[in-house]
């Protein structure tokens, strides 16, 4: 399933100008708000209608300016999720799922209530009101009754941003197997680096209504300076691993990565499944000799490939570790104290107490990379 986008539209003094495609099962449109992510999820479901350009998903024209083509929301085929789960206060749980059925015709129908209720934890909730859920269950809900219609594309506009931590690590495994099982090309809005590098294949970055980086999640969330202001220090390097095996005596999973072996807080997972985790670039030390003495257990050797300059006193060096890369910020003070150079050898160590549950989750199966 792929879709494109390539539209020119204007909102008053705002101008939106962008052109992107995506082949992955859950692509990120990602960026500080006003960056006009909202704006280009709405002309995907026909909520807007750009002054110019065209939109296809999986081949099929939504819109075409140049050819009068638009096609009606009501026949594009596409499920919304919103930040707020908007959902039917006089229905139940049951009541407001059975809802998304109603619009595609019964010949059409793919997904079945049972399938969604168990994929969404949602079975106990059923005779429920929607004034007696929780935010989280709210918007698992939400997400239900949108599958629920058997749409072609599930388009989520900041589905998380109202809720508080605790509910967003409640709800973003279901998301996650959301998007390794129900095989419905998804598109999340999103301004949370913690959010986008757990969940996406692929990413459009955004920023005042125009694409400024696009391509897999791995390489765009590495442009620390791209992200948004008030997420930069939430940047670093995204890897997929795999679970190698436990160490119970201490309560720690050892993950394969291209970078080495990486060791983490226990993780709920068998070993062989895929991991996907995030370094940010803060919790990255450097060393120029083999550690010694050093309670950091994560040591990946590499060499330097790239020296950016960082906010303040700071500066980005990039370490290519195995072919996967390793950001670390430091100050430049430090980069001079250890005369690091491109081409220098040197240590990434990571403490394994950095990978909480922001920066642990369930890896990407290996045919829905972007």
């Amino acid at each position: 399933m792929s879709v494109l986008v390539d539209i020119s539209h204007r909102l008053g003094d705002f101008a939106i100008d962008a052109r992107f495609e995506s082949g992955g099962r859950l692509m990120a449109l990602f960026g500080p708000s006003g960056s006009g992510k909202t704006t280009l999820i709405n002309m995907i479901a026909g909520l807007i209608r750009p002054g110019k350009g065209r939109i296809e998903v999986d081949g099929r024209v939504l819109v075409d300016s140049g050819a009068g083509i638009f096609v009606p929301k009501h026949k594009r085929r596409i499920g919304m999720v919103f930040q707020d789960a908007r959902l039917f206060p006089h229905m139940s749980v049951a009541g407001n799922l059975r809802y998304g059925r109603w619009f595609t015709p019964p010949g059409e129908r793919y997904a079945d209530m049972d399938t969604v209720v168990d994929l969404l934890g949602i079975g106990s909730l059923l005779d429920r009101g929607p004034a007696k859920l929780s935010g989280g269950e709210k918007q698992r809900v939400a997400i239900g009754r949108a599958l629920l219609a058997s749409p072609k594309l599930l388009l989520m506009d900041e589905p998380l941003a109202s809720l508080d931590e605790a509910r967003k690590a409640e709800i973003l495994p279901y998301i996650e197997r959301l998007r390794d099982e129900m095989k419905i090309p998804i598109v999340y809005v999103s301004h949370s680096v913690a959010e986008v590098s757990r969940l996406a294949s692929d990413v459009v970055m955004m920023a005042q209504g125009k694409v400024v980086a696009g391509g897999p999640t791995e390489a765009v969330m590495q442009r620390l300076d791209l992200l948004p202001a008030e997420e930069r220090s939430e940047g670093g390097a995204v890897l997929d691993a795999r679970v190698l095996r436990h160490d119970d005596s201490f309560g720690m999973s050892v993950l394969a990565s291209a970078a080495g072996e990486i060791r983490v807080p226990r993780l709920a997972m068998k070993a062989g499944a895929p991991v996907r985790i995030r370094i940010r670039a803060r919790d990255v030390m450097i060393a120029t000799q083999q550690p010694t003495g050093l309670s950091a257990l994560n040591i990946l050797p590499g060499t330097i490939v790239a020296i950016g300059r960082g906010e303040g006193p700071t500066v980005d060096i990039a370490i290519d570790c195995n072919g996967a890369t390793v950001l670390a910020r430091i100050t430049e003070q430090s980069r001079q104290m250890l005369k690091l150079q491109l081409g220098g050898h040197v240590f990434a160590v990571v403490k394994t107490v950095s990978f909480d549950r922001a920066n642990t989750g369930a890896g990407l199966p290996s045919d829905i990379h972007g």
